[in-house]
Parts: C-alpha cells; structure tokens; sequence
C-alpha cells in the first residue's frame, strides 16, 4: 500500500526566524547573486545558505526582485543619508570642499562595507528595469550631490570646464572604484587617497585639500553620528 503524502509545510512564523532575520537572508543572496548570478539564484537556495525553510525567506522578502533591490540600496543608503545631513549645513557651518570630501570617504566606507562586493551587480540586465527604480534614484540623487558640492568647490575654470551634471558623473566613478578593486582582491582602498582624487579632479591644489581633509575630519567625529557608518 502507497503511504499517502503528509501535509504541506506551514508558512513561517516570526518566533521561528528568530536568530536568523533579515540581515542573514540578504547576506546569503548577496553571496549567491555575486557568485552565481540572480537569474541562476532561486529563493530555495538562499533559504538553504540560511539553513532556513524557503517559506520562511517569504516571511521577510516577497522574492528575489525585493531582495536585490534591499542590496542595492544599501549600497548608496548610508551615504545619501550622511550627506543630506552635512550638505545642509554648507556653507555656514563647513565648506563644499569639506563636504565633498567627507562625502567621498564616507562613500568609499559604504562600498568596502557592503556584502559581498554588491556593487559589482549595478550593471546587471535586471537593474534596468522599472523594479528597481528607486535604486536607480537613490544612486542619481547621490551622483547630483557629488556634482552641487563639486561645482561649489572646484574652481572656476573646472566648472566652466565640466559643469556640475559632468562633475557629478565623474566623481561618483573615482569613488566606485572601490567596486573593481574589491573584486581584483585588493586591500581596503584608502579612503583619504580617493577622497583627496576627488578634490584634486575639481582643481583644487594640495593645501586645498589639505584643509578640506581637516573639515572633514571635524564633521567625521564620533559625536557628529558619522563615525558609525565609518567605522
């Protein structure tokens, strides 16, 4: 006699991803987007990486669409965040060249930091479309503000020269390559030295850059909620 098939696995509940959560589900896919691709990543396998069921990956992201989209994001959220701040209080409270360059280096933080190398995915075919628009914005918004702060520090000929939409484009590159040095398996890039290629790009000289470093070291102090995101 053919034993009859028990019943279906029940949906996941909150108190049983407890010690597992988001954090662990989005590391996993990170690794296996990055190592394999997303089209070639299904949830099963990132709930298996987990050691969780594929129901309970469900609880938390409704696919893999949603779990790219957090990755990405995470990938320009602490730097926009950082900089909305710091760009608020230019020019009263510190110049753009100070803030241009604590922007670079808190960018260069976030890219070193984020799982996996993410950001090796931003090219991919499935980045393009609508689902992830709000990726695509954050990380424009980001390159915008590179450019404002860029076109307010740099000096005249530069702007004449580029203009801050150009600028913008420019220097959001200069800082992603921390992307492909991560990949080559490089050392951490030193934040400073990209920092500094940034200012230098917008044609600021070397005790320019020099002073803009010191203002941003004053806004990167523990107690200006910065260092967090730094450290």
């Amino acid at each position: 006699m053919t034993a009859r098939p028990g019943p279906g696995r029940p949906r996941a509940t909150p108190t049983e991803l407890a010690g597992t959560g988001r954090e662990q589900i989005l590391d996993a896919a990170a690794a296996l987007f990055v190592e394999q691709g997303v089209a070639a990543t299904s949830t099963r396998q990132i709930a298996e990486r987990v050691g969780i069921r594929q129901a309970s990956l469900y609880y938390h992201f409704a696919g893999k669409d949603e779990l790219l989209a957090e990755l990405l994001t995470t990938s320009v959220r602490p730097s926009l965040e950082f900089v909305r701040t710091v760009e608020a209080r230019v020019p009263d409270e510190v110049s753009p060249a100070g803030a241009l360059y604590a922007l670079a280096q808190a960018d260069v933080a976030t890219l070193a930091a984020t799982p996996h190398n993410i950001g090796t995915l931003y090219l991919l075919p499935e980045v393009d479309s609508e689902r992830f628009d709000a990726f695509r914005a954050a990380r424009l918004e980001l390159q915008q503000t590179y450019g404002r702060l860029a076109a307010a520090a740099g000096t005249p000929a530069v702007r004449a020269a580029l203009g801050a939409d150009l600028l913008g484009a420019l220097l959001i590159q200069l800082v992603e390559v921390v992307i492909p040095l991560r990949r080559a398996g490089e050392e951490s890039p030193d934040a400073h030295a990209i920092a500094s290629t940034c200012l230098r790009a917008c044609g600021l000289d070397a005790p320019a850059v020099a002073t803009a470093r010191a203002a941003a070291e004053a806004l990167l102090t523990p107690t200006s909620g910065a260092a967090g995101r730094l450290g």
